[in-house]
């Protein structure tokens, strides 16, 4: 009998791999332009868009990391990437309103006044009110909320509206860092050995096209600079990285969680270099005192941060396992110790680690504890909107791993179902969202530990782009 050779049947070829990849990325672009019409024209409704968008962005995930590519694989990622946000783009947002208070914020600093003094419903602000009347009345929280952004994100909101007094002008800016990312990440995975192919589990991810090209969230801004930390965090050059991690940090507070993952045992740069972007944001707005940091504290009150009704754990515990004793206080020691434990992982495998010299490590130790870190605050704290999440891809892209991919996909669907209500219906959409991520979290062990990736894997480096 004739010995049939298995892996010309599952593995394919790159033109294949092309083709596959384009009638995919069609499909997707026809989600996006759906998604813009969705809310005029009821078609399949908003969880029908994101459930046909996620099944294509897996399939092509699964194309991109498994199969053969050529040259032209980057330019098909990048140009159906390029085309999802375009289509986005032109379309007003209207899942949320946030990115008018990013341009309010701007239009106040070109009047010279501090974004951080007045709230936009002032009255002393009503020659702004009647000039940019569109703007003013599409804000959130206008009558009784400062603004509870960072100084580096005032600075952004400001150089964009210097341009551009406009949503437009702002989306615009946010596609902008959204493009320094894909480089910043390309040129990682070069250097780690990886085929920037795979840059298309950020591009092509659905949730971006939503939260960024549709809504125009500032944290792509935090994509950006993270990535860029990341970069410069792998060519050990700790001033760059502490720079671009302050960055991030003044633009959202959240990414200062991957302070440990980036810092080397003994190295004192990276901290002092975040520690002076955190300075001298602040002191270049210090002039309206305590006011500096807005509606932060009122932001902690209205989701439910300082009663502990926002995490979802807390609450499975004592409505399912019947830990009726566990506070707020105890759940927040509960994670400092899992944060603890990562901080002590990191500092054992990570800090450690050499990568330069030439040598290319396709799974460094300060990735795998960034998304780490990244993960446990996202399941822990467990935030209610999706553009939160979005700063776990380029995370995603550099270490692809099935509990990650699991969490954004199921996040973001589920975010757009009728159970995206706070209340009893959110804990369900939860109970079924952290069963998924459990379940990948099997799925994983049983995929590295049984070597199933190598059986799939039929990339075929040689002809990587």
């Amino acid at each position: 009998m004739t010995r049939v050779d298995l892996s010309r049947w599952r593995c394919g070829r790159a033109w294949l791999t092309n083709a596959v990849l384009c009638l995919l990325g069609v499909g997707l672009l026809a989600m996006a332009r759906q998604f813009c019409q969705e809310h005029v024209r009821y078609r399949i409704g908003f969880s029908g868009v994101s459930g046909w968008s996620d099944v294509l962005f897996v399939a092509a995930v699964a194309m991109v990391l498994t199969q053969p590519v050529n040259r032209a694989t980057l330019w098909i990622v990048l140009t159906f990437g390029v085309a999802f946000q375009v289509v986005t783009l032109r379309a007003a947002p209207f899942l949320s309103s946030d990115i008018y208070r990013y341009v309010w914020d701007g239009i106040v600093q070109h009047a010279h006044i501090s974004p951080y003094r007045y709230v936009p419903g002032d009255r002393a602000l009503e020659f702004l009110q009647q000039r940019y009347p569109e703007i003013y009345a599409n804000i959130n929280r206008k009558e009784y909320a400062h603004t509870i952004y960072p100084p580096i994100a005032q600075m952004i909101y400001w150089v964009a509206t210097l341009f551009s007094p406009t949503v437009a002008g702002m989306k615009i800016a946010m596609f902008g860092f959204e493009c320094v990312t894909v480089t910043a990440l390309i040129a990682l995975l070069k250097r780690m050995g990886r085929r920037p192919t795979d840059v298309l589990l950020f591009a092509w991810c659905p949730l971006l096209v939503w939260e960024i090209g549709g809504a125009g969230h500032v944290d792509a801004v935090i994509l950006a600079f993270v990535s860029l930390a990341l970069l410069f965090r792998h060519r050990e050059q700790p001033v760059m990285t502490g720079l671009f991690l302050g960055l991030a940090v003044m633009t959202k507070f959240y990414p200062l969680v991957l302070l440990p993952a980036l810092w080397r045992k003994g190295d004192w740069k990276m901290p002092a270099a975040l520690v002076g972007v955190c300075v001298a944001g602040y002191a270049i707005y210090a002039s309206v005192g305590k006011l500096v940091f807005g509606f932060l504290g009122g932001y902690a009150y209205e989701e439910g941060l300082d009663t502990g009704t926002r995490y979802f754990l807390l609450e499975y515990a004592d409505r399912v396992l019947g830990l009726h004793s566990l506070t707020k206080m105890g759940y927040e020691l509960f994670c400092v110790l899992v944060f603890a434990a990562i901080a002590w992982w990191t500092w054992r495998q990570a800090s450690g680690e050499r990568i330069g010299d030439g040598v290319k490590v396709r799974r460094p130790g300060f990735v795998r504890a960034s998304i780490m870190f990244a993960m446990a605050l996202m399941l822990l704290f467990s935030p209610h909107y999706p553009w939160y999440i979005a700063w776990l891809i380029p995370l995603l892209v550099l270490d692809p791993n099935w509990v990650t991919l699991t969490y954004v996909c199921a996040f973001f669907y589920g975010f757009t179902t009728q159970w995206a209500d706070p209340g009893p219906k959110m804990f369900v959409l939860n109970s079924w969202m952290y069963f998924a991520v459990a379940c990948a979290f099997a799925v994983e062990m049983l995929w590295q530990g049984w070597g199933l990736a190598r059986w799939f894997d039929c990339r075929g480096e040689r002809r990587a782009a």
